[in-house]
């Protein structure tokens, strides 16, 4: 059976990765924060508390939680298993990552599918760049791609050829210069699905042309105040259409989305999310979701 190319049809399997799969130890990690872009040095041990608990939220609404594979050598942005790869209806595409250090990552992912049966349809290479955290679905044939520093023409090119007539449209959005190419900016730090109609936004990093095809399309946008967009207001995980996840200490997009009609989950996430500049949806690697049949008498859409 195949999974649902969306990001917001009930969440049925994710990947996630153990803090100390890649921080390696507290030494490690006080030796390599600054070098990575971090905002402060994580504490192992409370990273690891914070990071239970999050999938406790998880497995408490029904998803079936799955670690990354500990046998490749990875680094701290592993924690962020998004990036590293791409999934449609048919299986996974590995990425080739734009920042360096994050190189094996993709090979992780690799043996992780083979663990759970994901056929692996392709990878993205040579010249090409691509991040996970820069595509997104907007419908089950529809994909959207931020071009910035991680992720390139070249490597949106090649996630076309390999998707095929899996997808009608890919949407090709400029992303900004904003703190330059060694911050983590991508498509979905200002742009994060919460369901088929609702889209949460930061609009005024959003390129014109692409906030009027959204509206143009039909989406409800909720708009992340300025002063929330720093503690990653704009990133959250669609659990299914009526549930997202959110990281605590964003009060007025909390209220913004429950005015739009969906609930929302709060984590505690200093230690994995705000040091790291990942929120919900960069701790995870959705692999299936699960879409209500319109009948309404059935489900379809679980993992490959």
């Amino acid at each position: 059976m195949l999974t649902v190319q969306s990001d917001v049809a009930s969440l049925h399997r994710v990947v996630v990765c153990r803090p100390g799969d890649a921080f390696g130890s507290q030494a490690e990690v006080d030796r390599s924060w600054r070098r990575l872009g971090y905002v402060g040095a994580p504490d192992l041990e409370a990273a690891e508390s914070e990071h239970d608990a999050f999938v406790g939220l998880l497995r408490g609404a029904g998803v079936d939680v799955h670690y990354l594979d500990a046998s490749i050598p990875v680094g701290m942005d592993a924690l962020y298993p998004r990036d590293a790869s791409v999934i449609c209806r048919d299986g996974a595409v590995l990425c080739r990552m734009g920042k360096e250090s994050r190189m094996t990552e993709p090979e992780a992912h690799a043996a992780t599918y083979a663990t759970l049966g994901v056929p692996v349809l392709g990878n993205i290479r040579g010249d090409g760049r691509l991040e996970g955290g820069d595509v997104a679905w907007l419908d089950e044939r529809t994909l959207v791609a931020g071009l910035g520093y991680r992720t390139n023409p070249e490597g949106v090119r090649q996630l076309r050829d390999l998707l095929g007539d899996r997808i009608e449209t890919l949407i090709e959005v400029p992303l900004p210069h904003w703190r330059g190419p060694g911050d983590v900016f991508h498509l979905m730090s200002m742009l994060s699905p919460l369901s088929e109609s609702v889209l949460l936004v930061y609009s005024p990093l959003l390129p014109v042309f692409f906030r009027r095809e959204l509206l143009e399309r039909g989406f409800q946008l909720v708009e992340v105040p300025e002063e929330e967009f720093e503690t990653m207001g704009a990133n959250a995980l669609a659990v299914n259409p009526e549930r997202c996840m959110l990281l605590a200490g964003n009060p007025r997009t909390r209220g913004r989305i429950e005015r739009s009609g969906i609930e929302v989950l709060e984590y505690e996430g200093r230690q994995i999310s705000t040091l790291g500049s990942g929120g919900p949806t960069c701790l995870t690697r959705p692999v299936s979701r699960l879409a209500v049949d319109s009948d309404k008498q059935g489900r379809k859409g679980v993992s490959p």
